[in-house]
């Protein structure tokens, strides 16, 4: 269990749409690295943040949603757990989302450290869902929104097609290559036979041309 003098706290936030056939114990199971690394025995014990203000691990059955604002005191370890975390959602995931996870360096203080000390604040994001193709859609919707955020500040939105079209073949190429790199992975079942071995689905995220 981390202990209360760890270097970080850590804020996990994001929502990922589950399908419509995940139970609560498949769910329980795929956060396990999470409130196990909270000391919990359980979702429900250890779905709590260690702020009030915060409303934790939420999973809200109707809409299949599962939301998290979430901290947590931990230290560098915590991210094989937010690998684990990542690899069990991909199981679970209707379509891709994103998960945004940061360390707050705790023992810095600002007023007590000299001019030239710097914190040991860092922030990451992580991508989950059902294919490579659907982690892919989201990294490019993302970029695409940051992209637009910062040039509409000197162009008309009009004019800024071309952007998103440069992005997308980006986007497309790296999709190619990596269907291409599963592709050569897999073995011929017989002479001239199908390629076997399993590989996601082939489609492309949408919007790349």
């Amino acid at each position: 269990m981390p202990s209360y003098n760890a270097p970080f706290e850590i804020h996990v936030h994001g929502q990922v749409l589950l399908r419509a056939d995940v139970t609560f114990e498949q769910l329980q199971d795929a956060l396990k690295p999470l409130w196990a690394y909270a000391g919990a025995r359980s979702l429900a014990d250890g779905a709590t943040s260690a702020y009030e203000e915060e409303p934790g691990i939420q999973y809200n059955a109707k809409d299949r949603l599962l939301q998290m604002c979430w901290t947590v005191s931990g230290d560098d370890d915590f991210r094989q757990a937010l690998d684990d975390m990542c690899m069990g959602l991909n199981e679970l995931a209707e379509q891709g989302a994103s998960i945004e996870v940061t360390f707050y360096d705790a023992e810095f203080d600002e007023e007590e450290e000299g001019p030239e000390a710097q914190s040991r604040d860092d922030f990451v994001m992580l991508f989950v869902g059902p294919t490579p193709a659907a982690i892919m859609q989201v990294q490019r919707d993302l970029l695409v929104q940051d992209v637009i955020n910062m040039m509409e500040r000197h162009f008309d939105a009009a004019e800024l097609s071309g952007v998103v079209t440069e992005i997308d073949k980006l986007f497309t190429q790296r999709f190619d290559s990596l269907v291409s790199s599963l592709e050569l992975g897999k073995t011929p079942r017989g002479p001239g036979g199908a390629a076997g071995g399993h590989g996601g689905n082939g489609r492309r995220p949408r919007h790349l041309h």
